[in-house]
Formats: structure tokens, C-alpha cells, sequence
């Protein structure tokens, strides 16, 4: 596919790239190559192959919410840096 160097100006543009015209050159080929593999690649005949998300199988990586005995309050509390009649103390959030 034969790009113009006003579509890769373009692109550039689009891309917030500032290109020399050196680089306008060297890009022009390397985005006509890329555009050619993808007009191959349209060429392929995916009618049996089924959408998918992940070539992986999908799995949970979350574990099983199992009940379990509650902690003591005093256990809760004694990493707190700070606390009063049973509770987090903290600093005021407004005044």
C-alpha cells in the first residue's frame, strides 16, 4: 500500500509527533509495510474461527469467602495507634 507523504504528515499530526523530513521518508516505508501485512492478514478466511477474549482458559483468582469466627475486639485494636473506650481514635477531618 503506497502511503503520500500528507498521510504520514497527517498521522504525525494526529500522533502530536513533530517529524523532520527525514523521518517523514524512513516512516512513509515503514507504515506502508505495516499496512501490508495487514491487507494479508484481512485476506484470511476467520469464518470458523470463534471471537475470543483470551487464548487462556479463564479462571478466578479470588478465593472462596469461607465464614470464619470474628476477631476480638482487643485484637482488632492492638496495632492501633491510638484508641478510646474501644474505638480507632483519629484526628478530627473537621472542626
Amino acid at each position: 500500500m503506497k502511503l503520500s507523504r500528507e498521510d504520514v504528515e497527517h498521522i504525525a499530526d494526529l500522533a502530536r509527533l513533530a517529524l523532520s523530513s527525514r523521518e517523514i521518508s524512513r516512516y512513509r516505508e515503514q507504515l506502508a509495510a505495516i499496512l501490508e501485512h495487514f491487507q494479508r492478514l484481512q485476506e484470511l478466511d476467520t469464518e470458523e474461527i470463534p471471537p475470543t477474549a483470551s487464548v487462556l482458559p479463564l479462571r478466578s483468582v479470588m478465593r472462596d469467602d469461607e465464614a470464619r469466627p470474628p476477631l476480638q475486639r482487643e485484637q482488632v485494636l492492638e496495632n492501633a495507634p491510638d484508641t478510646e473506650g474501644g474505638c480507632f481514635r483519629v484526628p478530627a477531618a473537621l472542626e
